[in-house]
């Protein structure tokens, strides 16, 4: 096969909602009663790869319409090449949002069929610099009760997770009663990280970041909107010492996050595989913190990024979020379970290990035939 042309035949788009495991979850700014997967299965010489962002559905019409063309035909073994035709061929349509979300599911799919053509395990071919991927417990939503909270939060810690981290902003009344809850259920050996998703301006932040940290918390995410560059390096200037200031979920293409780096925004920049262009993104996000000495750390989507995050040097952690952790679990076979606080991928199965569960997915299924 190397050295050979090995053209994509087809691609398939579905989406799926799922709904939450409560009637309602909530953060700092949003509430939402289901999740939606834009899945893209792109099939190439009898295999099979498959890619995936969390979106709305509008992410598979615009595969559909606008990319299948772009992709069917196109060398299954030049995966940037066809990454760099699609980002060029939809610029009308904007370097962001549901764009880059529908690029990165058919990116992810595309370097997923690569490693399956070669048989490989896709952290292999991506030429890994770690093993496995530290993950961190993520949950904690506004309208957990105390109980659920720390039981959530506990349960992690008892798995061996080095941190957990909490939704924190909705009700600020309510943020320090939760906070001191959540850390004497997990005990003073286990990090406690804080997400505010953009709910505090820049005087309230500040203010929280104190409180926090006095509560024990070691890292502050999104306190204010990742759109407010300049606000977040005015609280990572002026966060206590200790504390971490964290954001990157929104960015939807590497140039994002090199104005992030510029305007000295962060302490740890979060990019989402399955928002920011894919892994080849991804690999080129990791590279521009190599060089500015800015560490990395893997937001959501754990099926996807333990493989990817291997490849990319300065990888502190992954967030395992309980949501895509629960949506994957439920719709893929070959899901990495957790291992003392680690994600490590198998290196015997091809790709990224994953196979849909058709019958299941078909009971959510909202868009696709």
């Amino acid at each position: 096969m190397p050295g050979e042309r090995v053209p994509v035949e087809r691609v398939e788009v579905r989406a799926y909602e799922i709904p939450t495991d409560t009637d309602v979850e909530s953060d700092g700014t949003l509430q939402w009663s289901s999740t939606t997967m834009v899945l893209v299965r792109a099939s190439a010489a009898g295999r099979t790869g498959l890619g995936y962002t969390y979106g709305h559905e509008a992410a598979a019409l615009l595969i559909d319409g606008k990319l299948r063309p772009l992709i069917e035909g196109a060398d299954a073994l030049e995966v940037r090449r066809t990454w760099h035709r699609l980002v060029t061929e939809t610029r009308n349509l904007g370097y962001t949002g549901v764009t880059m979300m529908a690029v990165s599911a058919v990116d992810v799919a595309l370097w997923d069929l690569k490693a399956r053509l070669l048989d490989q395990a896709l952290c292999d071919l991506l030429d890994p610099w770690h093993a496995s991927v530290p993950v961190y417990g993520s949950g904690g939503f506004c309208n957990y009760s105390i109980e659920r909270l720390q039981e959530q939060m506990s349960d992690w810690s008892a798995q061996g997770f080095g941190a957990v981290k909490m939704k924190v902003g909705r009700r600020p009344e309510e943020d320090e009663e939760r906070v001191r809850a959540v850390r004497e259920a997990i005990g003073a050996d286990v990090e406690l990280f804080v997400d505010a998703n953009g709910a505090y301006d820049r005087k309230q932040a500040l203010a929280w970041a104190y409180r926090f940290h006095d509560l024990g918390a070691s890292w502050f995410e999104e306190p204010v909107t990742s759109d407010d560059l300049e606000g977040l390096a005015l609280l990572r200037r002026r966060a206590p010492e200790g504390m971490d200031v964290a954001a990157g979920e929104y960015g939807f293409n590497p140039t994002y996050f090199a104005h992030m780096i510029d305007a000295g925004a962060v302490d740890v920049i979060q990019p989402d595989v399955t928002r920011c262009g894919g892994i080849s993104a991804l690999l080129e996000i990791g590279g521009l913190c190599e060089t500015h000495h800015m560490p990395v750390s893997g937001h959501t989507a754990p099926s996807i990024h333990a493989h990817a995050l291997c490849a990319v040097r300065p990888t502190r952690h992954l967030e395992y979020f309980f949501d895509h952790a629960r949506i994957e679990s439920m719709l893929f076979d070959g899901v990495l379970s957790p291992d003392g606080g680690n994600l490590t991928p198998d290196r015997s199965r091809p790709g990224l290990g994953l196979e849909l569960r058709a019958e299941e997915a078909g009971r959510y299924q909202v868009y696709g035939s």
